[in-house]
């Protein structure tokens, strides 16, 4: 396990949907349906696709002994060819402020769960079985690079903490160096960005099982 002060938890998933919202919160209402960033789908259907992320991470904590070589057994659909494939779809005549509701009460999901989840739990993902703490991390980093993609889309600043960043590629990217800011570093290490002397990533991901 890793110290205290480079710990991830379900506040700082709870922060990062906070901060995200209020982001989010400044954009043109008509704007949802552009793309998201370099991503295929819209920027309504990638924070469907983070909200359908952290919802799934906290159903895996709903169990006393989640799975730890499969994923639950939901059914999944997607609204349209290309899109994403979720469990959670949110009512289009609810518009963006529905849309943020959803957001957040899978965040919250995920927060609570991972309060009251025994450390020692460990829970499937396709890059690693990982404990409560791992997938804190996980939620971190969908949320971050995603409301990336998603402002770029809506042309709206998205800037996170600096020291979060650094948390969660401590925790799940132990590979990286550290060596430029750490949000960019982050942007880097899930293939969004090039920086100096590093090209931009064309195939990434994260290490969950690190520290179990």
């Amino acid at each position: 396990m890793h110290g205290a002060d480079s710990a991830v938890d379900g506040e700082d998933v709870r922060q990062v949907v906070a901060l995200a919202i209020d982001t989010l919160r400044g954009a043109d209402p008509h704007a949802w349906e552009a793309k998201a960033g370099t991503l295929e789908w819209t920027c309504w259907e990638t924070l469907e696709h983070l909200a359908d992320d952290l919802f799934t991470y906290a159903a895996r904590f709903g169990l006393e002994k989640p799975p730890v070589s499969a994923l639950l057994p939901f059914r999944t659909s997607s609204d349209r060819s290309g899109g994403p494939e979720n469990v959670i779809f949110v009512d289009p005549a609810s518009g963006p402020e529905g849309l943020l509701t959803i957001f957040e009460a899978c965040g919250g999901l995920l927060a609570s769960v991972l309060r009251t989840a025994p450390s020692t739990t460990v829970a499937y993902h396709v890059f690693g079985a990982s404990d409560p703490e791992g997938f804190a991390a996980m939620g971190v980093v969908e949320t971050l690079v995603h409301v990336h993609d998603i402002a770029q889309g809506l042309n709206l600043e998205w800037s996170p903490p600096r020291e979060l960043c650094e948390r969660v590629l401590k925790r799940l990217f132990s590979h990286v160096v550290i060596d430029f800011d750490a949000w960019e570093t982050l942007l880097w290490a899930t293939g969004r960005m090039a920086l100096p002397d590093r090209p931009r990533l064309t195939e990434w991901r994260w290490y969950g099982s690190q520290g179990v």
